[in-house]
């Protein structure tokens, strides 16, 4: 079973006595350990196809699935739990509490769910050691570099071991030796480590890190295709090709 589906998702939204449809009907699966990127230009409806992904906003129509549990038939409260317990969750916007540490941030998940703080702080080292951040630990985030605050948002959409990884733009505030540095371990997650993750991104250069591309555009599907070691580029030019 594919941990993530997608199932003919509608998504309208309401502006005055307008309705903008930002989703007309898409429809994809993504495979475990698999690194999928989701293009489109702004407005294009990838975002909004994340956040339902996240269970953060629902369809209007479809069904969104994570490891066969239907995000649209749980409750405020169920779908909080599972989001918690099976998602993880980084943003352009690194969220980070600026009063706790690292490894503070990286552990908050699981204090919410685990008693036993000796499993947390083994969790914890490990990730931390992962990310290359285990001598930063207890820095806060204002002692960090953008790259190392992203980092460490990483590690908090990974402490719980979710089932998918959803990524928005996650080299959006990042320079691009840091970007650069963020994609590598998101691939490296991936290959090394089995982690299933989405990424909406705009940039051919921050895409070409996946294993494959999905295009939209108007809120439909467009095109699915490998990367295939493609250069930022290549990727660029077969991207524009698939919106003409």
């Amino acid at each position: 079973m594919a941990p993530l589906v997608v199932d003919n998702v509608v998504k309208r939204f309401h502006q005055g006595d307008r309705v903008i449809t930002a989703l007309a009907g898409i429809s994809l699966a993504v495979q475990q350990g698999q690194f999928l990127a989701v293009m489109g230009a702004s407005g294009s409806g990838k975002s909004t196809l994340l956040h339902l992904m996240a269970g953060l906003a629902r369809p209007n129509a479809g069904s969104i699935r994570i490891n066969g549990a239907d995000l649209a038939r749980m409750s405020d409260k169920q779908l909080t739990l599972f989001r918690r317990r099976n998602i993880g969750l980084v943003f352009q916007a690194f969220n980070l509490i600026p009063t706790l540490t690292a490894q503070e941030n990286v552990s908050l998940p699981l204090m919410l769910d685990s008693s036993d703080g000796g499993a947390v702080a083994a969790k914890v080292d490990q990730l931390l050691h992962i990310l290359g951040l285990s001598d930063r630990r207890t820095h806060r985030p204002d002692a960090l570099s953008g790259g190392e605050q992203q980092r460490v948002a990483i590690g908090r959409a990974l402490a719980a071991d979710p089932a998918i990884v959803l990524a928005d733009e996650p080299t959006g505030n990042l320079d691009s030796v840091s970007g650069k540095s963020v994609c590598e371990l998101l691939r490296d997650l991936c290959l090394t480590h089995g982690k299933t993750i989405v990424m909406v991104t705009h940039e051919p250069s921050v895409a070409v890190y996946a294993q494959e591309v999905v295009v939209i555009r108007d809120g439909q599907f467009v095109q699915r295709f490998a990367t295939d070691g493609a250069t930022g580029q290549d990727l660029a030019a077969r991207y524009q090709e698939s919106l003409k």
